[in-house]
């Protein structure tokens, strides 16, 4: 039984506070995570590859280690716990880190801190975080959502509370992560690194404590049957369904009935042999609700599949958006705009549009589909995955923009690197992002978290931060696959450090061709799942 104030003021003041607290994170994170490849090249002296590559591959870690961690979380821990253990284990994280940075601040160019001291800190900061982000989404989505041991056949258009908490949510995120790219770059490129990393290490410890202060007024939704019992793990939940789908002529059952009728059959019984059919009986149920579990997770699998690719887009802004900036006019004025900045457009357009969702959005939509939600959280991923095609669209048009300018300014005589383009052509790839960050972000949300069992929850909510975990990694092979395959006979990849033989344009429209037939199976996929459930 839930426990704890059940007031809508109560539950709007737990779910705002919990929003904002992850807002606070988000700004720790960020401000690491947005500047670490210069920290790297700069004080730890490693190559610009090397640099990319640990990076690369701490954001991929990061993303993955919910899933893993999730499930463990669920079957063994309360949410509570789970972010209190969490944040701490984030928290010693970032102080390590924290610590290279001093010890490299008082003796420069030193190497009394290994480099296994530094990723051990960033392993640390993942596994907090692999724990942390999902427990601290699927408690606060507890403080407004009254679900079902199973996902619910009928969509719910009673009432729009879940949306707007992830809304919220999703707004706390974007605010923390612009404040954290804006504030903590300029404060360690001014101030130094044991300033910008002392900062979201005491942020971090700062929400610590305001999470602390708000128990009293928190919902606790974790029953003692969840907590105790870890045959709600996940591996166990797919072994069961394995196992059944392997010997089919095994039943379970599925009333009480069956027990009684043993009973009468054999009467007198014992006290003892009555327990033992009672805890037989029980263990039967839970069999048959691991395996009812199993079935709704193994099906989400496909969608959760389906949307690696606009996760694999997502990787653009940071690397190869950049590089085409770095080619263009950035000066306004005498000021020089550095070309990572154009990345909180992104951001942003979040902030700024996300409120046009609910008021302007909604309202079209009801007139239209005549649903009180307006649409289904399935359909509006898509249309943020449809709106991703788009931005690669654009992003392959201006580039082949860009290439013709500096084909002519070649033939002209001219040797300038720079081409005659100015670097706000890259705004709408950029704005066009946010929107349909907009859309699929607060759908994959949301569409996890509902759909997952009510012992799940915290794995549902991993399976959201998975995908870009895989995407991450899945944009790396992709790469490697297109360098190997554009660079045969001598002639330069796709990917060459010259910009101008670099076909960028090409591979945008690679990218846009399989994200656009992943929306194909997408939707095939939900159609299936719908009419599954």
């Amino acid at each position: 039984m839930a426990r704890g104030h059940t007031t809508t003021q109560s539950l709007n003041k737990s779910w705002i506070l919990l929003a904002a607290i992850s807002g606070i994170e988000r700004f720790a994170f960020k401000g690491v995570a947005s500047n670490l490849v210069t920290y790297l090249t700069d004080v730890m002296n490693l190559t610009n590859s090397s640099a990319a590559k640990i990076v690369n591959s701490w954001c991929g870690l990061t993303y993955i280690l919910p899933l893993l961690v999730a499930p463990v979380a669920d079957a063994y821990y309360r949410k509570y716990s789970t972010i209190t253990t969490s944040s701490f284990v984030y928290l010693v994280g970032l102080a390590a880190l924290t610590s290279t940075a001093v010890v490299r601040s008082r003796h420069e160019g030193s190497k009394r801190i290994p480099s296994s001291f530094l990723f051990s800190s960033l392993c640390l900061i993942s596994l907090g975080q692999g724990g942390y982000n999902p427990s601290l989404q699927a408690f606060g989505a507890d403080q407004v959502d009254d679900d079902e041991e199973l996902p619910s056949s009928k969509e719910d258009n009673k009432s729009n509370k879940k949306t707007v908490f992830f809304q919220g949510w999703y707004f706390g995120v974007c605010s923390g992560s612009l404040l954290g790219v804006i504030i903590m770059s300029y404060i360690q490129d001014t101030f130094g690194w044991v300033l910008g990393f002392a900062i979201p290490a005491v942020s971090m410890a700062v929400s610590m404590l305001v999470f602390s202060c708000g128990s009293p007024i928190y919902v606790y939704k974790d029953s003692e049957s969840e907590t105790k019992k870890p045959s709600n793990n996940i591996v166990q939940s797919i072994k069961a369904y394995a196992s059944k789908c392997f010997y089919p002529k095994i039943t379970l059952p599925k009333e009480e009935s069956e027990v009684e009728e043993m009973e009468l059959q054999e009467k007198p019984l014992c006290r003892e042999n009555k327990e033992n059919l009672r805890e037989l009986n029980d263990n039967s149920k839970s069999n048959t609700v691991i395996v009812a579990n199993s079935k709704v997770v193994l099906r989400l699998i496909p969608i959760w599949t389906m949307l690696l690719m606009f996760a694999v887009i997502f990787q653009q802004p940071p690397t190869f958006f950049t590089k085409q900036g770095m080619t263009m006019k950035r000066n306004i004025g005498e000021i020089k705009i550095p070309p990572a900045t154009l990345q909180s457009a992104i951001t942003l357009s979040i902030i700024v549009l996300m409120p046009m969702y609910d008021r302007i959005f909604i309202p079209i939509a009801q007139l239209i589909t005549h649903q009180d939600k307006g649409i289904s959280v399935t359909q509006r991923m898509g249309i943020g995955m449809a709106l991703s095609v788009v931005a690669m669209v654009i992003a392959a048009m201006v580039e082949v923009k860009r290439l013709e300018i500096g084909r002519e300014m070649r033939e002209a005589g001219s040797r300038s690197e720079t081409v005659n383009l100015s670097i706000f052509w890259l705004i709408p790839q950029y704005v066009l992002l946010g929107v349909s960050d907009i859309f699929t972000v607060v759908g994959m949300q949301e569409f996890f978290y509902s759909e997952a069992p009510k012992n799940m929850k915290t794995l549902g909510i991993a399976l959201n931060t998975s995908v870009y975990g895989v995407g991450s990694f899945v944009s790396a092979f992709l790469i490697s696959v297109v360098e190997v395959a554009t660079s045969s006979k001598g002639k330069p990849s796709w990917f060459s450090d010259d910009m101008n033989e670099a076909r960028l344009d090409k591979y945008y429209w690679l990218l846009a061709t399989l994200c656009g037939l992943s929306l194909f199976l997408y939707a095939l996929s939900c159609k299936y799942y719908l009419n599954k459930k």
